[in-house]
């Protein structure tokens, strides 16, 4: 790359300056359009931020259900508007507290939930009926699913008045992030299981977050993202349209989850390209005829990949402006990360000042005055055509190797972002892509930064409990449930009912999993 040339993360060339010339074939009305109005290039409401503001939703998780009950609550008192809840590895991968596998990881990188008395325990107090509420979840999002609409009824609550969202996008797993137990199809099986059960049970309820945030943290480039992660949405519908549901009883509840990282504008452009590209897919792909089946709705954090260890300070401007880009491209929720998190989990000085930048975003900076403000720059106009095209490109390939379920078993996704991964990388170490603090304004002396403690008590606290659960609980009950559950996995009914009973009745979330492994395999990857 020369010394003058100028090229944005996924590559794509920038001019020195950009004129009327650059958007000659810009047609405004099939283009940008109005907001609130198809394609949604400006964003999916009319008014945007002017009549509601994004969610604020700070991700939190560590140690037991109490200790994260304490952080959910430390944070609504600091002004944040929605809960999200990140597992432990164990939670995440299907095992209890106490299994042997678990030892050493429970609630270290998020809170453990292994039964219904947890769930109990981290959400209580929590007025359900009021908060919404995300939970990072994939193999077990129909599990976590269960326990808090058990919690909600506990409380109250009917299964309609849940509102909220599970992840509950395993195909990204196996591209990404590996957090998988079963194999693709089985796995899609009870994605589209999840999808029917709260369509009839809890219909306020997202079923899905499909998420590009974790392919870019592995490596990807902005383009990349909404392209892989837009094939995987039309995987999900298709996978739920083959299973008989209606598109329109399903598609208004999809959602979606994407990363903000340093390129400014080339962020921007790729949530407004998204925006446009899915209501295209939808109208004309899958003929959805309701027009929230056509919107792309989403949530934004900060990109964790790009936090540095090196001068941690540094991460809460980078932080500031990803979140501006967040805005700026028209999110409806975001997490701000903190400025520690390339050190560990965020301290409690740090979650509230990530808190408080999306506050002066929001109220102070004059991005929410507006709707769209970027609209018809004739670089921004120019980009986000650019990145949709090269996106298109993509999802075809894709498309003509089967879907994002074949890509993903031949390994080209995987590729594709493993090779862009590499790239950038290497641009770090040539010095062509500048890394403040790791490759440029260097300093040789370290500050000794304050670290999130990992507390052992906590982690055998959890075991514990776990331990005197299974002891006295019914257990001629909690087996029973689960052979029905089992019953239905080899069958074709609905899964989610069965497991729900077996939830009441106590069951684990390791021996649904454990019952699960059983009917439909354990994936190994490649």
């Amino acid at each position: 790359m020369s010394s003058n040339e100028r090229v944005t993360d996924s590559g794509i060339e920038v001019k020195a300056v950009y004129r009327a010339a650059d958007l000659k074939d810009f047609d405004e009305a099939t283009q940008l359009g109005e907001p609130g109005s198809f394609p949604y290039t400006r964003g999916v409401q009319e008014t945007m931020y002017r009549g509601r503001l994004w969610t604020m939703r700070q991700y939190a998780g560590f140690g037991t259900a109490e200790a994260t009950n304490e952080r959910f609550k430390f944070l609504l008192g600091a002004g944040q508007t929605g809960l999200s809840c990140a597992f432990d590895l164990p939670t995440q991968m299907g095992l209890d507290a106490d299994h042997v596998r678990a030892e050493g990881e429970v609630g270290k990188v998020g809170v453990a939930i292994s039964s219904l008395e947890d769930m109990r325990l981290l959400l209580k107090d929590l007025p359900l009926n009021e908060v919404t509420t995300s939970m990072t979840i994939n193999a077990t999002a129909s599990t976590l699913l269960l326990l808090y609409q058990l919690v909600g009824e506990e409380q109250g609550v009917s299964g309609d008045q849940l509102r909220g969202t599970i992840q509950n996008d395993i195909l990204k797993e196996y591209v990404a992030r590996g957090t998988y137990i079963y194999p693709p199809r089985p796995s899609m099986r009870l994605v589209v299981d999840t999808f029917s059960y709260c369509a009839k049970e809890m219909p306020n309820w997202n079923t899905i977050s499909i998420s590009g945030y974790h392919i870019r943290e592995a490596g990807s480039t902005a383009v990349q993202e909404i392209a892989f992660t837009l094939a995987n949405g039309i995987a999900y519908v298709e996978a739920a349209l083959a299973a008989g549901l209606e598109l329109d009883a399903f598609a208004p509840r999809l959602s979606f989850f994407f990363n903000a990282h340093n390129n400014l504008f080339e962020e921007v452009a790729k949530y407004r390209a998204a925006r446009r590209l899915w209501a295209s897919i939808m109208r004309e792909r899958f003929h959805a005829r309701d027009p929230k089946s056509t919107m792309l709705r989403f949530h934004t954090q900060t990109g964790g990949s790009t936090l540095t260890a090196q001068q941690p300070e540094i991460n809460i401007v980078r932080v500031a402006m990803q979140g501006l880009a967040a805005a700026l491209g028209g999110t409806q929720s975001l997490h701000t990360n903190g400025f520690d998190e390339a050190l560990g989990l965020p301290t409690e000085r740090a979650a509230k000042l990530a808190l408080r930048t999306q506050q002066v975003l929001g109220y102070e900076s004059g991005v929410a005055d507006t709707v769209d403000p970027l609209a018809g720059s004739y670089f921004i106009e120019s980009l986000t055509d650019e990145v949709e095209a090269l996106a298109r490109e993509y999802i075809s390939t894709i498309d003509q190797m089967g879907g994002s379920v074949a890509a993903i078993e031949a390994h080209y996704l995987q590729d594709e972002i493993e090779a862009a991964a590499y790239e950038f990388a290497r641009s770090v170490e040539r010095g062509d892509k500048v890394v403040v603090g790791v490759n440029r304004f260097v300093e040789s002396e370290t500050t000794k930064a304050d670290v999130f403690p990992v507390d052992a008590a906590q982690q055998r606290a959890q075991v514990e409990r776990v331990v005197a659960l299974k002891t006295s609980r019914d257990n001629d009950g909690v087996r029973s449930a689960l052979e029905d559950l089992a019953t239905a996995a080899r069958g074709s009914a609905n899964v989610l009912y069965p497991m729900k009973v077996a939830l009441s009745r106590r069951a684990t979330l390791g021996e649904v999993a454990d019952v699960l492994r059983a009917e439909f395999g354990v994936y190994q990857a490649n």
